[in-house]
């Protein structure tokens, strides 16, 4: 039977082309064989690893047990928690690799809701904070000594105008000088001393008070910054249970006391039916208030090493960390000197399980990072 017709050429070229088909099909069937699709290479990158919730450090391929605390390893999977399978960390800014250990992460709303996130807006409010201090009612003869010295000299000095020899005048100006630094060591302040010369302080209620009191608060000298002259302060004590004190700050020390730490605090306490003995113990209580300013909740800042930080909701489940200075501490709120502007939201409940989910997300992206670049050297 004859299949081609035609001269020998003409069937070389049919039987050549037939050949070339078949060899391009051949290769594309080779092609899409050894080449897989999106998803099999999505498939392929997804990693099964685990992790320990106690320490999220703690990341292996394999299960098993924490060899920290010895609870079986968790599963977890290498994709963000927005189920993008993408990377949230890759939404963050440049500020989150400068905070060691800590990456951004994605949180569905359900999570937040279960493990209770709570954010608080940064905002411009009124700082202050309470100072306690212990203290107790002055018996102190050797400052009366030196007060009465020092009134004594101030006196003479006067008496000495008009006097013929400048020779005593000068003497008596250095005895006024040396009992005035005498007083400066022991405490007192400029304004407390020239009210001694005028006579407008009793020094006698350091040894017998009569209608006000001498008192002596021991406040720790890293609280002594917000104190001032003619600040308000309170008085109690176990000794007249259910009754309190106010008074004014007379002097502020300028030594600080080596062993306990604590700078004394001088104040003048009205006590009109004398119920405040010499030398008994006291409580004392300063307000101060330190104006506004820019702040967060205390329940807001993290510590990690030399590091202070906080988590910042971005919207859409979105947090990240940011290193943050803080400045002076209220009563329940830190100042923020930078790192933070007017209007942030920075999550200020459940902080230690999202700073539990950004280590683990870091120790991801290192682990990831490790194997790409195992594989890059290989």
């Amino acid at each position: 039977m004859r299949i081609f017709k035609g001269t020998a050429p003409s069937r070389n070229i049919v039987i050549l082309l037939v050949l070339l088909v078949t060899g391009a099909t051949s290769g594309a069937v080779v092609l899409l064989k050894g080449k897989p699709s999106a998803a099999t290479a999505h498939e392929a990158h997804r990693k099964t690893v685990y992790h320990c919730p106690m320490h999220p450090a703690i990341v292996t391929d394999q299960p098993g047990q924490c060899p920290i605390c010895h609870m079986d390893l968790q599963k977890v999977d290498e994709e963000g928690e927005d189920g993008s399978g993408k990377n949230a960390h890759a939404a963050g800014t440049e500020q989150n690799k400068e905070v060691t250990g800590r990456a951004g992460f994605s949180l569905s709303s359900e999570k937040q809701q279960l493990i209770g996130v709570a954010t608080t807006k940064v905002e411009v409010r009124a700082l202050g904070f309470e100072v306690r201090a212990t203290g107790r009612v002055a018996f102190d003869p050797e400052l009366y000594t030196a007060v009465e010295e020092f009134r004594q000299a101030a006196l003479t000095l006067s008496q000495m105008d008009g006097n013929p020899y400048p020779g005593l005048q000068e003497q008596g100006r250095e005895l006024v000088s040396s009992a005035k630094t005498k007083l400066r060591l022991m405490g007192l302040g400029e304004v407390q001393i020239r009210e001694l010369v005028k006579g407008n302080v009793d020094s006698m209620n350091l040894l017998l008070p009569k209608g006000a009191v001498w008192i002596y608060a021991e406040v720790f000298e890293y609280e002594v910054g917000g104190l001032k002259t003619g600040q308000q302060l309170e008085v109690a004590t176990p000794s007249v249970p259910g009754k309190s004190f106010s008074g004014k700050i007379l002097s502020i020390s300028p030594i600080v006391n080596s062993p306990t730490r604590t700078v004394r605090v001088r104040a003048l306490v009205p006590d009109p039916q004398n119920l405040l003995r010499p030398d008994t113990f006291v409580n004392v209580k300063i307000k101060v208030d330190l104006g506004k300013r820019l702040a967060i909740p205390d329940d807001a800042i993290l510590h990690s090493g030399s590091e202070t930080f906080v988590f910042i909701a971005l919207g859409k489940g979105r947090y990240e960390p940011r290193i943050v200075t803080t400045g002076v501490k209220s009563d329940d709120s830190y100042e923020i000197l930078s790192g933070l502007v007017d209007g942030d939201l920075v999550v200020s409940s459940a902080n230690f399980l999202i700073d539990s989910e950004s280590r683990l997300r870091s120790a991801l992206k290192n682990m990831k990072s490790s194997s790409t670049d195992s594989a890059s050297k290989e």
